[in-house]
């Protein structure tokens, strides 16, 4: 019973927010309907704590949305490839985000190294990045350190996939856009940080390995 009032206060809120966007705009849902024009596009986790627009404080239509466990961009998920391709090519984002959070179940499950069933051979993706920084992760003795290390080098190297895809580094190099960043997101105090990562210098060395374009 509790949870078919649940199910039911879903649209009775809808009802209410509807309302709120009328009263501010009443051509709100009209201009929203016609097309969209966002200018980023984020690439987060599925995790149920954290929404790109509330926590950018954006409106619908201003951010094209992916996301998945552990905020993966693998060049086998032809979800993600399609929704850049769609981001770059179609909708021409001028920003590419890759937005990790700490506190991420799915980096936590990656780093237990046990049997998880279905999800295992998406975990071993994410255990790929580990292992590809177990030297670095390996020297930090504290566990959550460790941890919350692990979440920034993994929307690192996220980051670094974004930019292996062709229609990114074309649209790149003729444009100066769309622009790749790495945000992590801290569930503790609702804050958002640029990790700085330099992806100009990561650009040409992958353009130099790739030879793509």
């Amino acid at each position: 019973m509790i949870e078919d009032n649940l199910y039911n206060d879903i649209f009775e809120a809808n009802k209410r927010w509807v309302e709120d966007k009328l009263k501010d705009d009443p051509e709100f849902f009209h201009h929203l309907a016609e097309e969209q024009h966002p200018d980023f596009l984020y690439i987060g986790c599925s995790d149920s704590r954290v929404h790109a627009n509330e926590i950018m404080g954006l409106r619908p239509g201003q951010v094209f949305v992916h996301r998945n466990i552990a905020n993966m961009v693998i060049n086998t998920d032809l979800n993600v490839l399609s929704v850049i391709n769609y981001g770059v090519q179609n909708l021409n984002v001028k920003y590419i985000i890759v937005c990790g959070h700490y506190n991420c179940g799915g980096i936590k499950a990656a780093m237990d190294f046990k049997d998880s069933g279905l999800i295992s051979p998406w975990l071993r993706s994410i255990r790929d990045v580990y292992r590809l920084h177990e030297k670095e992760l390996s020297l930090i003795k504290d566990p959550e350190e460790r941890y919350r290390r692990f979440v920034e080098i993994n929307i690192y190297e996220q980051c670094i996939n974004v930019i292996k895809i062709r229609e990114v580094r074309e649209s790149f190099k003729n444009t100066g856009y769309p622009r790749v960043v790495g945000w992590v997101y801290d569930l503790n105090e609702g804050i958002l940080r640029d990790l700085e990562i330099d992806l100009n210098k990561e650009f040409d060395r992958i353009h130099n390995l790739f030879r793509l374009g």
